[in-house]
């Protein structure tokens, strides 16, 4: 549909399930999801704007749709800034509006963003820029359910010598944040969480709350209470480990031996257990 659009220079906005992009004339001019903060927190987070100078902007000049040149024009950012940023803003939200969706796609003609024109860019690139990111996630670390679910450390120790922005992350985790929370909490873009949260994962000191296959029964979160009369977890009498448990618990013994884990012998290792 995108590509379509863009052949018949459309104008209007474009919705998915995790986002949206608005369009002129077949180009991207804006893109928002709620997976990442927006243009504003990026500029009121990082002090390049006052939240009353943003405020003031959009009450002036947003119902003309020039929230950006009234920023320019008063003085409150310069052109390259602003263009900066909402660059970066535009590529981050059109990362997770475009991601896999099992939802139905919809655009509206001629609707338009109070932003304003800031600079366009064309489909072909927002799309080579989204599977650019989406590849370097996967060279990263493979598994994607640390893009979505809960987080929680893994009691490994943190080597002194961890970037200080991945540090900042990490201070983040506390079982119940996501990846888009932390970014929300932090106003940093959410496409560089994913990537210093598959980081922490390769390396082993993070990992996504819901068991996984490589849990024993005492590494097991909370089980739901189930029918009267059911074993509690601590009443349920210890089981060996199957063989493939045993063998992936040892793989990922391994992993958190080694500070720079062969993810690729990880992959290999997963295929060969669903191959079973």
């Amino acid at each position: 549909m995108l590509s379509r659009l863009a052949q018949e220079r459309a104008t209007g906005v474009l919705t998915r399930e995790r986002g949206v992009l608005y369009l002129v004339e077949g180009q991207v001019v804006h893109a928002e999801s709620p997976a990442t903060p927006g243009l504003d927190v990026l500029l009121t987070t990082r002090g390049a704007l006052g939240s009353d100078g943003w405020w003031e902007a959009v009450s002036e000049a947003g119902a003309d749709r020039r929230v950006g040149r009234f920023l320019v024009d008063s003085g409150r950012l310069t052109a390259g800034a602003l263009e900066l940023c909402h660059l970066g803003a535009l590529y981050d939200a059109a990362f997770f509006t475009l991601g896999p969706s099992s939802g139905p796609a919809r655009f509206r003609y001629g609707v338009a963003h109070w932003i304003g024109p800031v600079r366009p860019v064309s489909v072909d690139a927002v799309e080579r820029e989204t599977l650019r990111r989406r590849d370097l996630l996967h060279r990263i670390w493979p598994e994607p359910g640390t893009d979505t679910e809960p987080l929680v450390r893994t009691g490994r120790a943190v080597d002194a010598t961890l970037p200080p922005r991945q540090r900042t992350v990490l201070d983040q985790v506390d079982g119940e944040r996501t990846a888009s929370d932390i970014s929300l909490v932090l106003g940093r873009p959410g496409f560089h969480t994913l990537v210093d949260l598959r980081r922490l994962a390769a390396a082993g000191i993070v990992t996504t709350r819901s068991p996984t296959i490589a849990s024993g029964p005492a590494e097991s979160g909370p089980v739901p209470s189930g029918p009267a009369g059911s074993r509690t977890p601590q009443e349920a009498p210890a089981t060996p480990l199957s063989p493939v448990s045993t063998v992936v618990a040892q793989a990922a013994e391994a992993a958190q031996a080694s500070a720079d884990p062969d993810v690729a012998l990880l992959r290999r290792l997963r295929d060969a257990l669903e191959a079973l």
